[in-house]
């Protein structure tokens, strides 16, 4: 196991509050949560806030593939940082989001996802987390 990294910035057009408020809400996630655009929308279950649970299961043909964690960090609107587990990555494995605010209406997304299983997982990763920044900005 490494600490391989995913590093991904994408600007989106909406206010820093409703960026944000998108990760924590079952409902906005399922319309973006979508690491290839031609799956169909995922099941989401959280308890946002510090400490809370999540469970997304992404639907891949007949596979059902779930990804859980924990909210480890909330500093609403800017920081979230939560653990990521999944077949594909190892149980430390997290992912943190730094929101800045670019102007009233325009949003920067940071995301940086650490610890991966192999180079093969964190390529797989990347196209993943750019597909779903891509799909946030577009739903938002």
């Amino acid at each position: 196991m490494t600490d391989l990294t995913v590093n991904l910035k994408k600007t989106v057009n909406a206010p820093i509050d409703r960026v944000f408020d998108a990760w924590l809400d079952p409902a906005m996630l399922t319309r973006f949560i979508l690491p290839d655009p031609s799956m169909p929308q995922p099941e989401v279950e959280n308890d946002p806030r510090e400490g809370g649970h999540f469970t997304i299961i992404m639907i891949a043909g007949d596979d059902r593939l779930p990804h859980t964690g924990s909210y480890l960090v909330i500093e609403r609107p800017h920081r979230l940082k939560f653990s990521w587990q999944s077949a594909y990555s190892p149980e430390d494995s997290t992912v943190t989001l730094d929101f800045t605010s670019i102007d009233a209406d325009t949003t920067e997304v940071e995301l940086t996802h650490v610890k991966f299983l192999h180079e093969e997982a964190r390529s797989d990763h990347e196209g993943g987390w750019g597909c779903i920044l891509d799909k946030l900005g577009d739903v938002i």
